[in-house]
């Protein structure tokens, strides 16, 4: 199924396009450039916004559009007018005029990007995340056991047939974990990469949605042994979620010494709170992110 794109973006990806064409430098060479004058733009990121796979939004790479302009030596003003209005993604998306980059939240963005190319993602943007539940499983050596999320979508737009999941281990020695659908949804075409530690799956839905409908999907990652160290956990929100629940369940025995809550939304400084140790630990937030959520926590010794 081909892409429809809008005229704002496909006006900067066709402007883009011959630019670099007349200008004759690699993609490689242009990211060369940008980073020369403190800029970082990745390659997948280029490529995606000369293909009209995406386009740039927030103000850094607004910011990152106008150094476009001089590396490829054309008029200023001629990509950043290409662009047209930000574009609208229903009701609650459109609250959000400044939507990061997909990779925005991830330690090593790049690495991110180029995972993701390998799945579809053009339905991302169509999906208002109306509730998310997250529940952490940490065994008895205090390692990370499973990982079940529960999720409730609407369709912004008629089509939209899968969820993109990307899950990120620290320890990038450890096993990736197994990804295993429950409710509503079958496995699509999924990318492993070890080194990274990143995973990256398609969940498909029972049929493609319509406009307005709304799909509740639930699936688990499981790790294998040796299990990651379980000290933290957070979720990323490149799109807003209107209520998001987080729970950490912890075996009768070995809870933590100490934990502490922290959310941090889009340009803004991080929010620590304390939390109380028990066996089980939650934190619910609403209409939240862009942004991250999540806990973190010390054992005693």
């Amino acid at each position: 199924m081909s892409r429809v794109r809008g005229m704002g973006e496909r006006e900067f990806a066709d402007v883009l396009r011959a630019a670099i064409q007349a200008r004759g430098l690699g993609l490689e060479r242009i990211r060369e450039r940008l980073l020369a004058q403190g800029v970082s733009v990745s390659l997948a990121t280029l490529s995606y916004w000369q293909s009209g796979r995406s386009r740039p939004e927030r103000r850094d790479s607004l910011a990152a559009v106008e150094l476009l302009e001089a590396v490829l030596e054309v008029p200023n003003g001629t990509l950043s007018a290409s662009l047209g209005p930000p574009r609208r993604r229903g009701r609650w998306l459109s609250t959000v005029p400044d939507r990061p980059e997909l990779a925005a939240y991830w330690p090593r963005p790049d690495a991110v990007e180029e995972a993701v190319s390998g799945v579809d993602i053009r339905w991302d943007e169509r999906l208002t995340r109306i509730s998310q539940h997250d529940r952490v499983f940490i065994g008895p050596d205090r390692g990370e056991r499973a990982y079940h999320s529960r999720q409730v979508l609407r369709a912004e737009a008629d089509g939209p047939d899968r969820w993109v999941v990307i899950m990120h281990l620290d320890e990038h020695d450890r096993p990736l974990p197994e990804i295993r659908p429950l409710r509503h949804c079958r496995l699509g075409r999924t990318v492993r990469r070890p080194a990274d530690g990143l995973l990256v799956a398609e969940l498909l839905f029972d049929r493609p949605l319509r406009k307005g409908e709304t799909v509740i999907t639930e699936h688990e990652l499981v790790n294998v042994p040796p299990y990651p160290p379980a000290t933290n956990y957070e979720r990323k929100f490149r799109l807003p979620v209107r209520e998001f629940v987080l729970e950490l369940c912890f075996e009768p025995g070995q809870v933590p010494a100490s934990c502490v809550g922290f959310s941090q939304l889009d340009d803004e400084d991080e929010l620590v709170r304390p939390v109380d140790v028990e066996a089980e630990v939650h934190g619910v937030v609403l209409n939240f992110g862009p942004g991250r959520y999540g806990f973190r926590w010390t054992w005693p010794e």
